[in-house]
């Protein structure tokens, strides 16, 4: 079989299951499997890009993806009314105070020869710097937060649509993974994947503590929506006619309108990056990170600038997860800072790469949709086979109650029963790179 009738077959495997999840359990459900293996795919390019290109192992993936959460609410929600006069521009002015001092000793550590006076003057300014921003910035923090805490609480947003907030998301994350990668880059890969993934845990801290920006723990709801709301199509007279045309009742034909229109969006952008990522594989520049990816020392004497080269890849990668984070908050409606787990953004990622096929985009989009399948579906498909497994065992029996308990554990069997069939069979992926 050629590579394009073995790939088709995947991809047409995979559309089966879906339409199979339709007809048998519910549309709504086939359409959520759906939506999220659209961006679950996404964010599989994002890692593709950094590991199959240019072997960096980045398990900080849900850092960026947060990133990319809070981009939604700093861009789409509106303003809170009184919270920059209340200490909006102290807290704006307390950032900067940080950042001054930051640049500060930044110049210092490159003017100055070194020395212990170099290093004393560093400290000294780094210190007065943190002092001077503290004054500042947390005045400003507790006069936003005292704002109506029950419903806000926080800064608000720039009251913009909702669709800027993506790329937004992407900058964000671009932005902190060139911080991460002018830091850590220069370390060997198991050093690079615990200071990622350090450096995402504080990320998420962050986000979690510091109620002015996105009320913290205590979420926010209501986002604005790129496409209609329910309840508007199920008031609107045409929407009725079109619905009971097609024999579904208004209800149930209004939210899969909205999610079909979700479906749409999230094709159109992972269309547009698969081709962006592709273009930049069979370039040049994808060659030369292929070359640094298998032999670094080789490279380095060809005259490449190694670290610079992984820094960009990086931050492109990154930026990518930081779009598929904004996605997912505007799909869910609300930011939650609590579900950004490593389980659900790094593991699974990782495994849909892996399982795809790392260095190949086809693969990645593929491992996407897989990986995200079974996750949803194992759980219900694992009580029902467990239910027919243990149905002539007496009730109230303790290896019954034991295996029906157990269900909630089919998730992650599955994912490593899944990741050992495929790295037995086919090392390099369901769709190895060429």
């Amino acid at each position: 079989m050629s590579d394009t009738a073995r790939n088709t077959l995947y991809f047409a495997i995979v559309a089966a299951l879906i339409l199979g999840t339709g007809f048998v359990q519910s549309w709504n459900s086939a359409l959520f499997i759906l939506n999220m293996g659209l961006v679950s795919a996404i964010m599989a390019l994002g890692v593709n890009l950094q590991w199959g290109f240019a072997g960096l192992f980045n398990v900080g993936i849900m850092g960026f993806v947060a990133l990319g959460g809070l981009a939604t609410v700093l861009v789409a929600t509106p303003a809170v009314p009184g919270a920059w006069d209340a200490g909006g521009m102290r807290i704006l002015a307390g950032l900067v105070l940080a950042i001054m001092s930051i640049l500060s000793a930044v110049m210092i550590y490159r003017r100055m020869s070194a020395s212990r006076l170099r290093g004393v003057a560093i400290f000294a300014v780094l210190a007065v710097g943190f002092f001077a921003f503290r004054a500042v910035f947390d005045g400003g923090v507790d006069a936003v937060e005292a704002i109506n805490p029950a419903t806000s609480g926080n800064i608000g947003g720039l009251n913009l649509p909702i669709l800027l907030a993506w790329p937004v998301g992407g900058l964000l994350a671009a932005g902190a993974a060139w911080i991460i990668g002018k830091t850590a880059l220069g370390l060997r890969s198991d050093y690079l994947a615990i200071a990622t993934l350090g450096i995402a845990e504080i990320i998420i801290a962050v986000m979690k503590n510091e109620d002015w920006m996105a009320r913290g723990v205590k979420n926010v709801i209501g986002l604005p929506r790129p496409v209609p709301y329910e309840i508007d199509l199920q008031n609107s007279a045409s929407f009725i006619e079109k619905a009971e045309g097609f024999g579904f009742d208004v209800v149930t034909a209004s939210t899969l309108w909205v999610k079909l229109l979700y479906a749409g969006l999230f094709a159109v952008v992972l269309i547009i990056l698969f081709l962006m990522v592709q273009a930049a594989l069979k370039s040049p520049w994808g060659r030369m990170m292929r070359a640094i990816r298998d032999n670094e020392v080789s490279s380095e004497a060809m005259g490449k600038h190694v670290t610079a080269r992984h820094l960009q890849v990086f931050i492109l990668g990154s930026a990518i997860c930081g779009i598929a984070g904004a996605m997912i908050t505007t799909l869910d409606g609300q930011l939650t800072p609590t579900s950004y787990q490593p389980l659900r953004f790094t593991f699974l990622v990782w495994v849909m790469v892996i399982v795809g096929g790392s260095g190949n985009n086809l693969g990645a989009v593929l491992g996407g949709f897989v990986i995200w399948f079974f996750w949803v579906q194992v759980e219900p498909l694992g009580h029902g086979l467990l239910s027919v497994l243990t149905s002539g065992m007496a009730e109230g029996s303790a290896l019954k109650e034991h295996l029906m308990g157990s269900v909630a554990h089919m998730r992650l069997l599955t994912m490593g029963l899944i990741l050992l069939l495929v790295l037995r069979f086919s090392p390099r992926g369901l769709i190895p790179e060429k």
